[in-house]
């Protein structure tokens, strides 16, 4: 039996295996009902079609180019989150007074449906990806702020005192304790924030009708060729899966004892 990093090859790949074994059988069971009419297929086109639709929208939709744009305006947007929403955090967990002040705020912004007000946006960045790539950034924020406080807090006492006990700094305190215990709980924050991301930029793009593939989800959609639109959907998923594994790889190089 093959084993990699001493663990049966079955039990590794058994959840992955399982994934697309629910995924094909889901598939097929709506195959079924709609070609046999349970589900109508004016409004929910049968797999199969939607299947046939890829080489069409790979072939006439410029769909590597329209990939590209979305990958890039939710990587802009993905990492200046990180890149803002962490420190952010570190500072509402080392001002109690900060905390207690901004954090009902802060959540009530995760709540808030920014992606109504593209057209104030519009106004003041123009019809250009910056716009879009502004709106995803202040609707991923929040929850990587509040997971970041919410892993800080939840440091175990025993650990802060150990480190009280050698001295150490406030700096040597955050980096060699708070942050790496709090790390798992900031990487959740993060997929929650890149989630909120790419919702906003690919909502925003069929809103404006601005290129990437929300843009090519709105021409598809207002011309009714409807394998085509789940198609360009797929695609969408795709860029989502591309993003989360990228992200489960840094989080593995980073705690690689996990």
């Amino acid at each position: 039996m093959a084993k990699s990093a001493g663990i049966p090859f079955t039990t590794r790949w058994m959840p992955e295996i399982f994934g697309v074994g629910a995924l094909i059988v889901a598939v097929a069971i709506f195959e079924a009902l709609v070609q046999s009419g349970v589900v109508n297929r004016f409004i929910i086109p049968p797999p199969s079609d939607v299947f046939m639709a890829f080489e069409r929208v790979v072939v006439e939709e410029n769909i590597l180019g329209r990939v590209r744009e979305t990958a890039f305006e939710m990587t802009v947007a993905g990492v200046a989150v990180v890149i803002v929403g962490i420190p952010i955090g570190a500072l509402l967990y080392r001002y109690a007074l900060w905390r207690r002040a901004l954090e009902d705020w802060i959540g009530a912004l995760a709540a808030a449906p920014i992606v109504l007000a593209f057209p104030l946006f519009l106004v003041l960045f123009g019809r250009s990806p910056t716009t879009i790539i502004v709106m995803a950034f202040f609707h991923g924020l929040a929850p990587i702020i509040l997971k970041t406080v919410e892993g800080l807090t939840a440091t175990r006492k025993v650990l802060i005192n150990v480190g009280r006990s050698l001295n150490m700094t406030s700096s040597q305190m955050f980096w060699k304790i708070l942050f790496p215990s709090a790390l798992p709980v900031i990487f959740t924050g993060i997929r929650l924030s890149w989630t909120f991301c790419l919702i906003t930029v690919v909502g925003v793009e069929f809103l404006i009708n601005l290129g990437g593939l929300g843009q090519l989800i709105n021409d598809l959609a207002e011309r009714y060729d409807l394998p085509g639109t789940y198609a360009s959907i797929c695609f969408v998923i795709f860029v989502s899966v591309l993003f989360f594994v990228i992200l489960e790889r840094i989080e593995s190089w980073l705690q690689p004892a996990r």
